[in-house]
């Protein structure tokens, strides 16, 4: 499975922006799909999941109503980010592994594939 983040940039508080991270490889290796990002200077943090299947979504409390994550029909998941803040500023990385229980989808060591991840720098 590989994994390419792209979308990331420069963007004002408030501003919206879209992250794409294109899929290839078995399906059954990308069963569980999530976004995570690392601000400067901190670990790396769950953001979002999605159930490739299914569509169900979890998010972190901290991006909840203001991010949305998503899938096509095709290989291509979105991570919708409205209403970003400074605190948003991070690379984001998105990852995917294989069934991974609900209880360990927000875990970082649950995810078998990463793509190279994705700047997003927001300023006033």
């Amino acid at each position: 499975v590989q994994l390419q983040a792209s979308g990331g940039g420069p963007v004002q508080t408030g501003a919206s922006l879209t992250l794409s991270c294109g899929v290839t490889g078995r399906a059954d290796s990308r069963q569980d799909m999530a976004w995570f990002r690392q601000p400067p200077g901190m670990e790396r943090e769950f953001v979002a999941h999605i159930k490739w299947a299914s569509r169900n979504t979890a998010y972190a409390d901290s991006v909840k109503g203001r991010f949305t994550i998503s899938r096509d029909n095709a290989n291509t998941m979105y991570l919708q980010m409205n209403g970003l803040k400074s605190e948003d500023t991070a690379v984001y990385y998105c990852a995917a592994g294989p069934y991974i229980i609900t209880s360990q989808r927000r875990s970082i060591s649950s995810y078998k594939y990463w793509g190279q991840g994705t700047q997003v720098t927001v300023s006033s």
